[in-house]
């Protein structure tokens, strides 16, 4: 009876859920083609057993090696700064918040070195509306139809060396004032860093850090979502004392086009009725 009664809830949501909402992958595949800096351990996948096994038909298992700072991943305030929260002291409500994506692709097309700035955010805010407290800004330059190719995403022909990237990011007077004025929870990008290619010094990484803020790089598909609406998932692994890891990003957005009338609240309320019902 009381598997019954988990469908029938579990069941009611589920249809409320796939008829309002879209889920956006915000995430590049992991594999050992996934994008990291000179120097990194790339991602290695060992089979351990693929067949049969025992009285079962078939059985997976694999190892897996591989740097944090890999592909689409997230690096954990400790990243850049002693003390800070590292993966496993990461609040789960710092990993979740209203996606706010700030598309620079036409100063991107001209000077790959673009960096985000203040009033790129207030050109934003005129049209959306103030960014809410908590939120998840990413930069949208539309850098990721370029992955996972070291050349074209490092924007160089010598991947291998640090010194010779071109890539956009953020400045850090504007990370500043995100930190300062809007307390967001995280920020990121579609590129492979915080700071833009050519930095050595890496301010907005500092910054992040210093403020326990999560920063997330390389991620995927960011014209799949408005550019406010969207409730953005980090899915870090909780590492005891990671400084960062690869993630699954996800994007939750309210379904744009509706081929019939689906009231959604309505739909959430009746659910909950349900769930009532059975309790």
């Amino acid at each position: 009876m009381f598997k019954l009664k988990v469908y029938i809830v579990f069941s009611t949501f589920a249809t409320a859920f796939s008829l309002c909402y879209d889920v956006v992958d915000l995430t590049h595949t992991h594999s050992n083609a996934s994008i990291r800096f000179p120097g990194m351990t790339p991602f290695e996948m060992q089979i351990d057993h693929r067949g049969p096994f025992g009285s079962n038909d078939w059985f997976e298992i694999n190892t897996i090696r591989t740097t944090e700072h890999i592909g689409t991943h997230a690096d954990a305030p400790a990243h850049f700064f002693e003390g800070s929260w590292r993966a496993h002291q990461i609040p789960v409500d710092h990993l979740v918040g209203n996606g706010v994506i700030i598309n620079v692709k036409s100063k991107v097309q001209n000077n790959p070195d673009y960096r985000v700035t203040v009033s790129d955010v207030y050109e934003w805010e005129r049209t959306n509306g103030r960014i809410p407290d908590g939120s998840v800004v990413l930069m949208n330059s539309g850098w990721d139809v370029r992955y996972p190719d070291f050349r074209q995403v490092f924007n160089t022909p010598t991947p291998n060396d640090g010194s010779t990237f071109h890539f956009p990011s953020w400045h850090q007077d504007t990370v500043s004032w995100l930190i300062r004025n809007r307390r967001v929870h995280v920020i990121g990008v579609d590129t492979p860093s915080n700071d833009y290619g050519p930095s050595t010094d890496f301010p907005a990484h500092n910054l992040l850090s210093k403020n326990n803020i999560v920063g997330v790089e390389n991620v995927a598909n960011l014209d799949a979502l408005p550019p406010t609406g969207a409730l953005i998932f980090v899915n870090i692994l909780k590492i005891l004392d990671g400084s960062g890891s690869p993630v699954r990003i996800l994007g939750l957005s309210t379904k744009r086009r509706i081929k019939f009338k689906t009231n959604c609240s309505k739909h959430y309320y009746l659910s909950r009725q349900k769930e009532k019902a059975y309790q």
